[in-house]
């Protein structure tokens, strides 16, 4: 591979992750890894959380896998510069412990799909809510992030 830059000898996360035979399972996984986000959510606002998925599951149920397969393509493109930088770093430590030390801007760069189609929004009372549950969902999002970059870490071998 001489002569080749370090960019392209490693493949793209996203060839890994989004290919036919993949991307079914990652986004199963996905819903997965939100169920158990959900479920490990505790308190007065656990309680909110996850009587509000149990509402929307309920409704939809395979609300979840469908909206994970719309937004899967960005944010993995989103990720696509952190796992470069592990990759690039040597792998001293497993992706998970990578990402999870860089939670706040791994979440924003997940938040940043849900962000973008937010702010893209005719629906002004939908834009709204999303806008005052945003800090909320980054605390969230944060404390997923060790699970999502392991998740990563399984399909990108």
């Amino acid at each position: 591979m001489r002569g080749l830059s370090p960019e392209n000898r490693v493949a793209k996360l996203a060839e890994m992750l989004l290919k036919p035979d993949v991307r079914p399972n990652l986004i199963r996984d996905c819903a997965t890894v939100i169920d158990q986000e959900v479920g490990d959510k505790g308190g007065l606002s656990g309680l909110a959380i996850k009587a509000a998925y149990k509402v929307v599951k309920g409704v939809k149920p395979s609300i979840i896998t469908e909206s994970v397969d719309g937004m899967i393509d960005d944010m993995i493109g989103n990720l696509e510069g952190f796992w470069s930088e592990y990759e690039a770093s040597g792998k001293s430590q497993p992706f998970d412990q990578y990402a999870g030390s860089r939670r706040a801007v791994v979440a924003d760069a997940l938040l940043k799909v849900s962000d973008d189609r937010a702010a893209k929004t005719r629906h002004g009372t939908l834009k709204s809510a999303y806008e005052k549950l945003r800090p909320t969902g980054k605390k969230n999002v944060e404390e997923a992030v060790p699970r999502v970059a392991a998740l990563v870490a399984k399909y990108a071998k």
